[in-house]
């Protein structure tokens, strides 16, 4: 079971070769980007809502002796793949598809086979799900590419979107077949469809589904069998669909584990958390924040809490709102109790500071007044403000993510994780402050009540944030939300 302001940028479409008519352009830059999302993607209109997980194959054996695979097709999974493709069959059970389309390759053809088990409905294998081509590096160690390609390869590493060789652009070509793959996925009659592909590949399809270029390459993560999960609604007048990443990279093991962000140790973080569920997550946002937790709520704080037990964490930040406090003290208190298990331990202190630039409540109340109807949580709910109480968010936003960066930029903690806890408004605008985006992508991701983004900073604070999870709900266990189900008029638990 399982969501900087330049000058203005003229938008084109550098990663192709030739303009084509009728097809829409992707912003590559990393300023910030000023136009709609609608305008930036070229994807075709749908008649019916359709929901696509997508997810990486598990571990292979290139994967596991750190050689670049590319599009070849020589490795095939370990026995750690086979238990992680196993462990994403079990996370996917209770969740209905109509299709599958799989990369031909050993490795994707195999999670998919072990996921989709014995279900009737067709497997379909699409040539261009393949993995990224690297034509000369692929086969080749990663030490082994630094030594015979040397610019060429530092190129890939540091500037991926413009890295040639061979007389080829992989990541613009990637791009590419990223936007051809879409052409058929939403072609197809199903409304709830799986995509079993790789890494490289399943990061073009998020990009360019929400209109974003070879830029973000390997800043939305897909690690080893993770499961994001994109919906797509159609519009009443027709033309592309309204897009919403319902969650991105959902892995089987803990998203917060030490690790690495695209290869790269990180050392800072910050860890996004919703607050629980209070009575207006399902009704409306009249006394939203007013109140404190339902049950529903308090159990999914101390699921949080315990998912955070094992890390290092010297300070929360929240909204002063009732339900983020609670949610932070509950946080606070499992880490000042996890080192105090002896008779002679000393609690360690876990500072809660409540920030006001967290608060966007009072933007909801205002936009439930100017509203005649009720405002209800369901993806791509953030579409239903006006424009005002959206500017609201967002300048509020703004600030907050300058001063959580500057709280994490102390050069005297080269290790820090950063707790931020609040409404899933709150970190949907976080997250597009991250990414470099305006107001107009919020209604693009969406995060549930008691949910855990995180964001890695592997050159610390003043560099590229990579996003590594949105809308993690697999630690809420039988509280979390089935992948394939609709979020719309989903009922209290």
């Amino acid at each position: 079971m399982l969501a900087l302001v330049p000058p203005p940028l003229a938008c084109g479409a550098p990663h192709r070769r030739s303009p084509r008519p009728g097809r829409g352009a992707y912003c590559s830059s990393l300023r910030e980007i000023r136009q709609a999302p609608e305008l930036l993607r070229s994807l075709p209109a749908i008649r019916e809502a359709k929901r696509v997980v997508l997810v990486r194959h598990g571990q292979s054996t290139w994967n596991e002796e750190g050689r670049i695979q590319g599009s070849s097709d020589l490795s095939v999974l370990t026995p750690k793949g086979e238990s992680q493709a196993e462990t994403s069959r079990q996370m996917l059970l209770a969740d209905s598809f109509d299709v599958c389309f799989t990369s031909p390759l050993i490795r994707s053809k195999r999670t998919a086979e072990i996921i989709w088990g014995s279900r009737p409905e067709e497997m379909i294998p699409e040539p261009d799900l393949r993995e990224i081509d690297l034509y000369s590096f692929q086969g080749l160690l990663k030490d082994e590419g630094k030594q015979k390609f040397g610019d060429a390869y530092r190129q890939w590493q540091k500037d991926a979107a413009n890295f040639s060789i061979d007389g080829h652009y992989p990541v613009r070509e990637l791009w590419d077949r990223a936007e051809s793959c879409w052409s058929k996925i939403l072609a197809h009659e199903g409304k709830s469809v799986l995509v079993v592909a790789h890494n490289a590949v399943n990061q073009a399809l998020v990009a360019t589904a929400i209109g974003l270029g070879t830029q973000y390459f390997r800043i939305l993560l897909q690690s080893n069998c993770g499961v994001s999960v994109i919906d797509f609604t159609p519009k009443p007048r027709g033309g592309p669909p309204h897009i919403c990443i319902n969650r991105l990279n959902q892995t089987p093991n803990s998203p917060v584990a030490s690790g690495t962000s695209g290869g790269r140790k990180t050392r800072k973080r910050i860890i996004l958390v919703c607050h629980g569920t209070t009575q207006s997550n399902t009704e409306v946002f009249a006394n939203m924040g007013y109140e404190s937790m339902n049950m529903l709520g308090i159990i999914q704080s101390q699921k949080t809490a315990e998912l955070l037990l094992d890390l290092k964490i010297d300070c929360i930040a929240c909204s002063p709102r009732v339900a983020s406090v609670d949610t932070a003290m509950a946080i606070s208190e499992v880490q000042e109790a996890a080192d105090c298990l002896g008779a002679d331990c000393v609690p360690r202190y876990v500072e809660v500071k409540k920030m006001l630039d967290l608060e966007v409540e009072p933007a909801f109340q205002q936009a439930q007044k100017n509203s005649t109807g009720s405002l209800v949580v369901h993806p791509g709910w953030l579409d239903g403000f006006d424009h005002r109480s959206l500017t609201d968010i967002w300048k509020h936003t703004k600030k907050a993510w300058r001063s959580l960066l500057h709280e994490l930029s102390n050069e005297s903690e080269p290790e820090k994780i950063l707790v931020v806890v609040g409404h899933p408004a709150l970190h949907i605008a976080l997250i597009a402050q991250c990414l470099n985006l305006t107001m107009e992508w919020m209604g693009s991701f969406h995060l549930d009540a008691g949910s855990v983004s995180v964001i890695d900073f592997p050159d610390g604070p003043t560099g590229r944030g990579i996003v590594r999870c949105i809308n993690y709900t697999a630690h809420l266990g039988r509280w979390s939300i089935p992948v394939t189900r609709s979020t719309a008029d989903d009922e209290e638990f």
